[in-house]
């Protein structure tokens, strides 16, 4: 189903190591989705970071992903603090990996990522965590990144807040390394929500 490219990312991720200290946050996503089916009830995750332009947005189109692959009813969202656009570097990354990405070219402009061409496409745009496209009710807030997670003691409707946070690759913008940092924060994403998803089949 997943083009062959990201097939290769998703195997990658898989042979990860993920480090002991990262597991119980882990568990903790993995209690709350599988509490979710449960109860019949169809998973939500909005993934939350200050400016919704990188984590965030890796997270959620890695989310759906790994959820399609699985056969796993789930709708993934994410969200900010504030709006600024889905990063160009990030969105480079995920097209490396394989997503075929179209846009509208506005000042924050509207992705549309695909994974299959037997899915339906993942729309992504930098917007604020409470956006009306988010949920309101019936959701976990997964705080990726530690800002947001420290300004935003309140999510508003979430059933569950989840640090699960990640480092900004952009420490790395406009270095030798940026190339390397967004697909190894991309890799661990994917590593890490292919650890969670796995364990709801």
């Amino acid at each position: 189903m997943l083009f062959p490219t990201i097939q290769s990312f998703l195997d990658k991720a898989a042979a990860q190591v993920i480090p002991e200290n990262r597991l119980p946050v882990l568990n903790t996503l993995v209690d709350y989705c599988k509490a979710q089916t449960e109860a019949g009830k169809v998973i939500n995750l909005n993934f939350i970071c200050t400016h919704n332009s990188r984590r965030s947005q890796f997270s959620q189109v890695w989310a759906q992903t790994i959820a399609a692959l699985h056969g796993i009813e789930a709708n993934c969202y994410s969200g900010g603090v504030e709006v600024t656009a889905f990063n160009e570097r990030a969105i480079a990354s995920i097209q490396r990996t394989g997503f075929k990405v179209s846009s509208e070219e506005t000042e924050n402009p509207k992705y549309s990522i695909r994974f299959s061409d037997a899915a339906p496409s993942i729309l992504v745009f930098s917007k604020v965590f409470d956006d009306a496209t988010n949920p309101t009710t019936n959701f976990a807030a997964v705080m990726t990144c530690s800002d947001a997670d420290e300004n935003c003691p309140f999510i508003p409707g979430a059933d569950a807040r989840i640090p699960l946070r990640f480092e900004d690759p952009k420490a790395f913008d406009d270095t030798e390394l940026e190339t390397q940092m967004y697909d190894e924060r991309s890799l661990q994403i994917a590593s890490e929500l292919g650890y969670v998803f796995g364990r709801l089949v």
